[in-house]
């Protein structure tokens, strides 16, 4: 299973449904979809950060070099190239943490709470992307 693929793009999936919520709610109050949203924003970070507590329970400290890999070739010379070593794991998981924290801290935001919520979760599929990367292309 690819795991850091996995814990990197689920915030996407945060994303997509807030997007859909938005897109699909008709008529509905708008303090009703930022209200379904901030719950959409919380699970997606808190399916991340049990992600991630799987990755670090995974993870062997007596291992040097990078685990988890995952390789996949792109574009000829292009990989798509993830894993993390003792340090990245770490970022990883703090990351994971810090996430719900911050979204249960904001949760009194009341203007533009829907477009905050989607920068969130696309900062973290970012930040956690770059600890993850491997490669030069995929990290830029």
């Amino acid at each position: 299973m690819p795991l850091l693929s996995l814990i990197t793009y689920t915030p996407l999936v945060g994303v997509l449904a807030i997007l859909a919520l938005r897109a699909f709610s008709g008529s509905r109050e708008p303090a009703a979809i930022a209200r379904s949203a901030k719950w959409i924003a919380l699970a997606t970070s808190v399916a991340v950060l049990a992600l991630s507590v799987v990755l670090i329970l995974r993870f062997d400290p007596a291992d040097p070099g990078f685990q988890f890999l995952e390789e996949v070739p792109w574009f000829g010379t292009v990989t798509y190239r993830m894993g993390v070593d003792g340090i990245s794991v770490l970022f990883v998981v703090l990351t994971a943490l810090l996430l719900p924290l911050c979204i249960a801290a904001s949760w009194d935001i009341e203007e533009r709470i829907v477009d905050y919520l989607i920068a969130f979760l696309v900062l973290e599929t970012l930040v956690i992307g770059v600890f993850c990367a491997l490669d030069l292309y995929l990290f830029y």
